[in-house]
């Protein structure tokens, strides 16, 4: 019972790192220096800027979906998520100790 707890509130705290990055990511203002010898407003960086960000979101959005129902499937199979977690563990060492 005690992993479960250990799972659950570390699940807890990587949905807050994530939520409280994002605050912060929203809060600061973006640097639109260019990165390249390209012109401040060219099209094609505003596009690929655009492209990024776009990119950047849906994954902060599939990691946090993948938190909670990690969360959500945890509590709901405390056993399993023991014995997968173990299974795992025991595949990376031998996979580790095998360098």
């Amino acid at each position: 019972m005690s992993s479960d707890s250990v799972l659950l509130r570390e699940l807890k705290s990587l949905r807050e790192e994530i939520s409280s990055s994002q605050k912060q990511r929203s809060a600061r203002p973006v640097d639109r220096a260019p990165a390249t010898d390209a012109p401040a407003d060219s099209p094609v960086q505003a596009i690929e800027e655009r492209r990024f960000e776009g990119e950047m979101g849906e994954l902060v959005d599939a990691i946090r979906e993948f938190t909670q129902e990690a969360e959500k499937s945890a509590s709901a199979h405390p056993a399993a998520t023991a014995v997968g977690a173990m299974a795992i563990g025991i595949l990376i060492g031998r996979l580790l100790g095998r360098r």
